[in-house]
């Protein structure tokens, strides 16, 4: 008779479309490949602050529903569940009441009541990515029964690594997946994004997204790897 395999619920909670691939698209893929229910929440539009006036409010509407479809097809391409959207406005969340967005991202997460989260590392530059983070932990307060048991918070290049060192809130990574098996799966889902890819040098390039998996690979004796800080963790 062979040994029931648990089934955990999996969430990523992103800022904006692609950030959920950058940041841990080859984990999620792995996730999946082993059966868990991967889940994505995307919170801010993302790419709209590019439309400056309301001459271009077409072309923003266009652009957001393209992305909707690009992170769609990713996560097709990972074998996780379609994203959810909150909708939230691109690169101001700092004009939202906090409580607004903690509220909205606590009823997702009571709805499919994952075990494990990961989301935006708190010091990025990116001020959404910060929010997110603040956000997610407000809404996954650790009260007696409660069902997130481990907080992870991912890289996003682009955005990680051009935070100032003087916010001491540099990275750090504690917790390393193994994604050689995975790490094609990834390019694949990032390949659905092409309006926010960029060329090599660029740090958000295809090129730059397979050495920072080499680097943390090479950190943790595999081949390529994505690289976490842990936030939480409950051993029941």
């Amino acid at each position: 008779m062979s040994e029931k395999v648990e089934r955990n619920q999996i969430l990523i909670i992103a800022a904006h479309p692609d950030d959920e691939i950058l940041g841990a698209g080859a984990t999620m893929a792995k996730h999946a490949a082993s059966g868990d229910d991967v889940y994505v929440l995307i919170v801010a539009q993302g790419a709209t602050s590019r439309y400056s006036s309301d001459s271009n409010l077409n072309e923003a509407e266009d652009y957001v529903s393209n992305l909707k479809a690009c992170a769609q097809a990713a996560a097709k391409a990972l074998g996780t569940n379609s994203p959810n959207f909150l909708g939230f406005p691109d690169n101001k969340l700092d004009t939202v009441a906090l409580l607004d967005i903690v509220q909205k991202i606590e009823e997702f997460i009571n709805t499919i009541r994952p075990k494990i989260i990961y989301t935006h590392h708190g010091g990025d530059l990116n001020i959404d990515h910060q929010i997110v983070h603040r956000a997610v932990l407000t809404a996954t307060r650790p009260i007696p029964n409660a069902f997130v048991k481990s907080i992870y918070t991912f890289e996003t290049v682009s955005s990680t690594e051009w935070s100032s060192p003087q916010q001491q809130q540099v990275f750090i990574p504690t917790r390393f997946v193994n994604v050689t098996q995975m790490f094609e799966k990834k390019l694949q889902a990032l390949a659905e994004y092409k309006s926010e890819m960029r060329e090599f040098p660029h740090a958000r390039s295809v090129e730059a997204v397979e050495a920072l998996a080499r680097v943390r690979g090479a950190a943790s004796g595999s081949a390529m790897a994505e690289a976490f800080a842990v936030i939480r963790e409950l051993v029941d």
